[in-house]
């Protein structure tokens, strides 16, 4: 995992966007006003008339698609990411809790705020949700959000837990989060041509045939979908080429935070695992599918937000087998994983926070490293990240003795 190397592949992936947003733009303006001339020739109008109306067609493409883009940035960027979060239907989660699950999200989130030297965001839940995924959204790190699903709360241990918390943070440290915002701007703005015109075609049609008034309604949503398509083309497009890199640089600056691979890797292996992996029901998904942790949703390679599975594990761990996977789904299928019985038998929870003991002897499937129960409560995280969280309260003390945040990347002396 190269922290480095992974950074210049952002930067490219980065300017990649601006080419592919000014590429969609130009396909957009060219078809409508092929459109444009086309529909006009066949009505016979003049020349004259005709170039009036492409140059119209164009103002009106390029003003509609910057204002929607520019009403959703700020509209998302005034909420912060609290909106964004609220949007999918999620609720926030108490700082008094007592659910063992949602103490234990709110532990682990504000170690790894100190190890990441970073304001503690606020928690939210995506009730209902049985696949394992997350994402951090906002503009700027002081109005950050973090939210997680259920099925991560049930399935994840605390390491991997822990893993996924410290991927979104590295989203928040890498300026992901605004770039995200933005990107949800441009392609609502791509995109929004297509709504508008199936609103056009499905009220202009139904009228056009009895008499001509729906004609013009017709023909002008006709021209509005057709360039819609090409929105819709390029914003999954435009999706697709800037999130894969940025979802390796955040699995790599995550190891940062934590000191250790095999969290991280297990959280995904727990997505390949399980039936409900990382999929989300929620009919707004496709709209943050490139700030999410895991695939929310089916896409093409082509349109793929995230890097293969296999993928993304064999970066962390060189050694896995993919064959591994397919013997957990069949382990998982009859008694899926609990997290936290994981982390009794790692020493990481009491005992009155366990759930009911399913009838099969080993629920989990899959051995799973002990650790000193002598551990609880008094250090309740894992021993890598207790070390680096100190160092960082460390550092806030003595600002002189100052490090690198990234330096486990460079080759050790």
């Amino acid at each position: 995992m190269n922290f480095f190397e992974r950074q210049i592949e952002v930067k490219k992936s980065s300017r990649r966007l601006v080419v592919l947003f000014i590429l969609a733009v130009l396909s957009i303006v060219v078809l409508a006003n092929l459109l444009v001339v086309f529909l006009s020739l066949s009505g016979g109008a003049e020349p004259a008339d005709i170039a009036t109306f492409a140059i119209a067609a164009t103002a009106i493409t390029l003003v509609f698609i910057g204002g929607v883009s520019f009403f959703k940035t700020m509209m998302l960027r005034n909420g912060g990411g609290s909106q964004v979060a609220r949007s999918l239907g999620a609720i926030p989660v108490p700082e008094d809790t007592t659910d063992p699950r949602m103490r234990r999200y709110r532990n682990v989130v504000e170690e790894i705020a100190i190890a990441s030297s970073t304001p503690v965001p606020e928690l939210f839940i995506l009730p209902g949700e049985q696949g394992i995924n997350a994402f951090a959204a906002g503009y700027t790190t002081a109005d950050a959000a973090i939210a997680v699903t259920e099925g991560a709360l049930e399935r994840l241990n605390r390491d991997e837990l822990q893993g996924v918390i410290a991927h979104e943070f590295a989203h928040v440290v890498n300026g992901d989060m605004r770039l995200n915002i933005r990107l949800i701007g441009v392609i609502a703005g791509l995109t929004a041509l297509a709504v508008i015109g199936r609103v056009l075609l499905y009220s202009g049609g139904g009228r056009s045939s009895k008499n001509n008034n729906g004609a013009p309604i017709f023909i002008i949503g006709l021209i509005a979908i057709s360039a819609g398509f090409i929105g819709v083309f390029f914003g999954r497009l435009i999706k697709a080429a800037v999130s894969r890199q940025r979802e390796l640089l955040a699995d790599a600056s995550a190891v940062q935070f934590t000191r250790q691979t095999a969290d991280l890797a297990g959280a995904l292996k727990k997505i390949g695992g399980l039936d409900a992996g990382s999929k989300m029901k929620n009919a707004r998904t496709e709209d943050v599918s490139h700030m999410l942790f895991g695939e929310g949703m089916r896409f093409s390679s082509m349109y793929a937000t995230h890097p293969p599975l296999v993928k993304r594990i064999k970066l962390l761990e060189p050694e896995f087998d993919e064959r591994e996977l397919q013997e957990l789904q069949r382990r998982w299928k009859s008694a899926p994983p609990s997290g936290l019985r994981e982390d009794q038998q790692m020493g990481l929870a009491a005992p009155n926070d366990l759930p009911p003991r399913p009838t099969q002897e080993t629920p989990t499937g899959t051995p799973v490293k002990r650790r000193n129960p002598n551990l609880w409560p008094h250090h309740p995280g894992p021993a890598m990240l207790r070390k680096s969280s100190l160092a960082s309260a460390t550092q806030a003390r003595h600002p002189t003795n100052t490090v690198n945040r990234f330096d486990a990347a460079s080759p050790s002396p």
